[in-house]
């Protein structure tokens, strides 16, 4: 890690997958480094994954997440350049939509606006998709606002579905090309803020 190298804290509530593809993404990368991975669930598996590449951790609850004079003064010992959402599934509260303006990016697993919104994450969003018969699915990434899903868009990609793909296949197919773009995306937004 250098001088330079931007410094990302990552917040996971489940098995990690993304947070890990974003982790040997970097490690082979001087433009950034994951600090800290944030999760609310005790037993994510994604705090495995922390461990296996000796990265801190912090498990917080709902209500901890609230509490800026709690959650700011924790975040900021990081020296964090972005926040990173990877299927963490608690709304980010307003406090931290403005220590971090335009410095929090979430992935999530549908062509937003369509399927997003409370309560639309993993297979709720995958069964939806299925059940509208949707030719193509694929995720969004974007930054993070006050609301559910709705900041600006930065990227999309899709992945056509055929009539037999059960919810199963479409959450697989949608999951390889989160791994393979949001570090990708991530790191052109790193480059585009440093111009």
């Amino acid at each position: 890690m250098t001088s330079t190298t931007k410094r990302l804290i990552i917040f996971a509530s489940g098995g990690g997958s993304n947070a890990e593809a974003i982790i040997n993404y970097f490690s082979e990368n001087d433009l950034a480094e994951v600090v800290l991975i944030v999760t609310n669930k005790k037993e994510a598996g994604v705090l495995q994954r922390a461990d296996k590449h000796n990265i801190p951790t912090l498990v917080i609850n709902k209500k901890a997440l609230g509490r800026k004079e709690y959650l700011l003064p924790a975040l900021a010992a990081y020296k964090p350049d972005l926040l990173i959402l990877a299927g963490f599934l608690l709304l980010i509260p307003a406090h931290l939509v403005e220590a971090y303006p335009e410095a929090i990016l979430n992935i999530h697993p549908a062509l937003l606006p369509k399927y997003g919104g409370k309560g639309m994450y993993g297979h709720h969003v995958h069964q939806a998709v299925f059940d509208n018969n949707e030719k193509a699915s694929g995720p969004t990434i974007h930054l993070v606002n006050t609301q559910y899903d709705e900041g600006q868009i930065l990227f999309q990609t899709e992945v056509a579905l055929d009539p037999m793909d059960t919810p199963d296949i479409i959450a697989q197919k949608v999951l390889a090309l989160e791994h393979s773009h949001y570090p990708q995306v991530i790191e052109q937004y790193l480059l585009d803020r440093l111009t």
